[in-house]
């Protein structure tokens, strides 16, 4: 790293560091960032991190004076109000913006900055809005209004001229590609204005949050004078223009300058900014801009003066207090004043040039990357910006990772390895979905291809037809060091590049490193397998339950995960949000045909009827691209699995019709039996781990702990998985090879292997979670192949199609396996 960092100075050491401020940037790391002493965090385009001197500052303020709701006259209630006149004079400083030009109006954040722009526009039948492609979902929001309104709304790119025929250029040479006119039939329309005037408006990043292109600021002057131009041969161009800025990502190293750019309407953030508070952010409005607003509702802060029983109500006449309802988050804003001192102590100026070089260094060592033939590793994002539209890029690099055989890494699986490798990086599209399927490639088609096969945002659908969905992004902040790009680079190496022989196969390699001595041979050793246990887990993501013996049905082992646990706001729970789940203990009777259920938070055991305590079909549900019709229970029973987990919850249960496959086109995503019957499981209806396997990865845990590298010795046992089925005998990962098996009479198909994921780091100790990077930091190391990291086997339950479905099969603890090699 030393010599590394010798050539990053060279080529970036009058930008790096702060050579001219009170402390460089290795004494602000090691005396206001301890916490993050052995972790490197490097999303900072999602939410930069506060320092500790910033919140001690804050602290010292709040514990020092008494700061009351600015909505009175006594002294504490002036000292409020002092500061928020400060904060807002702070806030117009940071982008050159004149007070007697443009107000500060405090909002909620940078979207409740967006959204009153939206909601208060004065748009008619005649408006138009229009955005650039790259925006991100705060801002495509606004069209909503736009459209339930009447106006037109309108994406455009900008490219090269001889991209299209469509496109139209303006005096600045600026090439505009004009996407599809969206109109929505039977809108409500507001009165004209009362001079004829149409206003449009035209909205746009300062900086792209996915690929860190800074958007020219001349684009304001040349919207606003050239429009018809701009949008030549288009019928919505007439009117005078309205220009919005979205500055929550480009405010933190490049405020716009309002003097010479003059926007009029700019949403920041906060947080982006210092970190701390949350919660709050501002719209900076030109002042004949906001005059122009449409504020329906009014609230305690925002009138002079109201009567309750009759229509009358008299407005506030400043900009600020017309648009700020309620009491103003004024301790929030009391607190930004001391994140501000940062700013203006390290001057953006330098933050914009320390950032940079950080991000020019990272982007040029990932490009320097190339597999043994010579093939690139990384496709970084926006490196292709035009220079007539944009003026560079920011502290961003987003890039997706190609393998030797020039299929794609998913970045779900470059953020689990970021994440054991103690790095905190973003994945997805970043709330940008423009910017998102220029940058991939992915048409209408394909997004709507894979909204079908189940992908949402935040999902684990990383690569869909062979295609990603989605992208890695890294993002430097003030704070951020060589060291932090450095060990980012130094891991995508390790990672991505320096796999054994960089091809061969990962059951290849198990298969070599498996077989037996010579020696060995024939001495008595056994390939045998047999069944060891049986584990069923009633309800998804809670614990299971040992039996000798178990029916099989056409969903696998009976009644293995026909419940789940489904919270208020609709999200399905599961052990990676809710560890408590992991408590509650479950276990059937067969012959009473009662579910017995307990919690160490309840008093009284449960005990639900498998025949009866059910209501009517409740609702449908969707569960990775299967949806099921569920049956529900009444408020005792959902109150005590509520108490339970320590959360508002209800029990669901899968009705005997099953599940109905959304993904008509059988696109592979996490589900992947996508033609069988199915209760409320991940993957497949059976999950197989073998005794010798979890004995060889303890081997290897053992290891690691005695060459000092993880602590404290970790042990884990086949529990830790959650099998259904435990075998024993053989040789450790023999059944990588299988492609299917037989258990008595029973035939189970292989599905492949089973992708681990952190739930398996969950330990549970005397009423306690730890969380580690074990083991699967260690099955990273030596189980991974193309984006999975492998660990057990999937299996299908292969009904006999002159078996009655009503009549089970039964396995058995102690009989005999009998794989199916492929």
């Amino acid at each position: 790293m030393e010599t590394a960092k010798k050539e990053f100075l060279k080529e970036f050491g009058e930008s790096y560091g702060y050579p001219n401020a009170p402390k460089n940037i290795d004494d602000i790391r090691a005396t206001e960032f301890k916490r993050l002493d052995g972790n490197v965090y490097l999303d900072h385009a999602g939410a930069t991190l506060y320092s500790e001197k910033q919140m001690e500052a804050v602290f010292k303020d709040l514990t020092t004076n008494v700061y009351g709701n600015p909505h009175s006259q006594s002294s504490a209630s002036l000292a409020s109000s002092d500061i928020v006149e400060d904060a807002r004079h702070q806030v117009l400083k940071l982008c050159n913006a004149s007070p007697k030009e443009y107000k500060c109006i405090f909002t909620a954040g940078a979207t409740a900055a967006l959204k009153l722009v939206g909601e208060a526009f004065p748009w008619s039948s005649q408006s138009t809005f229009m955005y650039t492609i790259e925006n991100h979902n705060s801002v495509l929001g606004i069209r909503e209004y736009a459209l339930n309104r009447g106006a037109v709304a309108l994406a455009i790119d900008f490219v090269d001229a001889a991209e299209s025929d469509t496109c139209t250029s303006s005096r600045s040479s600026i090439k505009v590609l004009q996407h599809p006119l969206q109109k929505r039939n039977g809108a409500r329309t507001w009165d004209e204005e009362p001079n004829g005037q149409v206003y449009n408006l035209f909205a746009f990043p300062s900086e792209c949050n996915f690929s860190g292109v800074k958007f020219n600021l001349d684009l304001i002057d040349v919207i606003k004078e050239d429009s018809e131009k701009v949008l030549e041969g288009s019928q919505h161009c007439r009117g005078k223009w309205m220009i919005l800025i979205d500055a929550a990502k480009g405010c933190s190293t490049d405020p716009p300058n309002l003097s010479k750019h003059r926007a009029d309407f700019v949403a920041i953030s906060f947080y982006k900014l210092f970190g701390y508070p949350t919660g709050l952010g501002a719209l900076i409005v030109r002042n004949d801009a906001a005059k122009l607003l449409r504020k329906t509702y009014f609230s305690g802060g925002t009138v002079a003066a109201s009567i309750a029983d009759i229509d009358f109500v008299k407005r506030r006449e400043g900009i600020e207090e017309s648009f700020e309802d309620g009491t103003l988050s004024f301790l929030n804003i009391a607190s930004i004043r001391h994140g501000l001192d940062i700013l203006n102590t390290l001057t953006t100026f330098s933050i914009s040039r320390h950032t940079s070089s950080l991000a020019r260094y990272t982007r040029n060592m990932l490009l320097a990357l190339r597999h043994a033939d010579g093939e690139e590793v990384c496709k970084i994002y926006g490196m292709d910006y035009l220079k007539v539209s944009c003026s560079g890029l920011g502290p961003v690099v987003s890039f997706n990772l190609k393998r030797p055989d020039g299929s794609w890494v998913g970045h779900r699986e470059v953020e689990k390895l970021a994440s054991l490798s103690g790095i905190q990086l973003r994945t997805g599209c970043f709330c940008n979905p423009g910017a998102c399927s220029k940058y991939l490639g992915l048409s209408h088609l394909d997004l709507l291809s894979n909204i079908e096969a189940g992908h949402v945002c935040w999902d684990d659908y990383d690569i869909l037809q062979g295609k990603p969905t989605g992208a890695v992004r890294v993002s430097f902040g003030y704070m951020s060091t060589f060291e932090d790009a450095w060990k980012f680079v130094n891991f995508i190496v390790s990672s991505f590049l320096l796999l054994p022989n960089n091809t061969r196969h990962l059951y290849q390699l198990i298969s070599n490193s498996i077989q037996p001595d010579a020696e060995d041979a024939g001495h008595g050793k056994t390939t045998k397998h047999y069944l060891e246990s049986i584990v069923v887990y009633p309800i998804k993501s809670c614990a299971g339950f040992r039996v000798d013996s178990w029916p099989l049905s056409s969903t696998g082992l009976l009644y293995d995960r026909e419940w789940l646990l489904k919270s208020m706001n609709g999200e399905i729970l599961t052990q990676k949000k809710v560890p408590e789940m992991y408590f509650i203990g479950t276990k059937i009777d067969l012959k009473t045909g009662i579910l017995h259920v307990e919690s160490p938070r309840c008093k009284e055991k449960l005990l639900i009827k498998l025949k009866s305590n059910l209501a009517e079909v409740v609702e449908e549900i969707s569960v990775h691209a299967q949806r099921y019709e569920v049956l529900g229970y009444n408020n005792e029973i959902d109150t005590w699995f509520s108490n339970a987990i320590g959360r508002p919850c209800y029990l669901l249960r899968s009705s005997s019709r099953g599940c109905i496959r959304l993904n008509r086109n059988k696109v592979t995503g996490i589900c992947r039996d996508v033609d069988t019957r199915l209760n409320f499981v991940n993957e497949a209806q059976l999950l197989l781990v073998s005794k010798e396997s979890v004995s060889d990865l303890n081997h290897r845990l053992r290891s690691i702990t005695e060459r000092g590298s993880a602590g404290l010795l970790i042990e884990v046992d086949a529990m830790r998985f959650r099998p259904n089925l435990v075998i024993s005998g053989g040789v450790p990962y023999a059944e990588d090879s299988w492609s299917g098996l037989k258990i008595g009479g029973n035939h189970f198909m292989s599905l492949g292997g089973c992708n681990r994921c952190q739930m398996i780091n969950l330990n549970y100790q005397d009423g306690e979670v730890q969380k580690s990077n074990e083991p699967l930091a260690t099955l990273a190391a030596y189980r991974r192949a193309k984006g999975k990291i492998l660990f057990g086997i999937l299996l299908r339950y292969e009904l006999d199609n002159e078996a009655r479905e009503d009549i089970s099969s039964w396995i058995q603890v102690g009989q005999e396996v009998y794989p199916k090699a492929e």
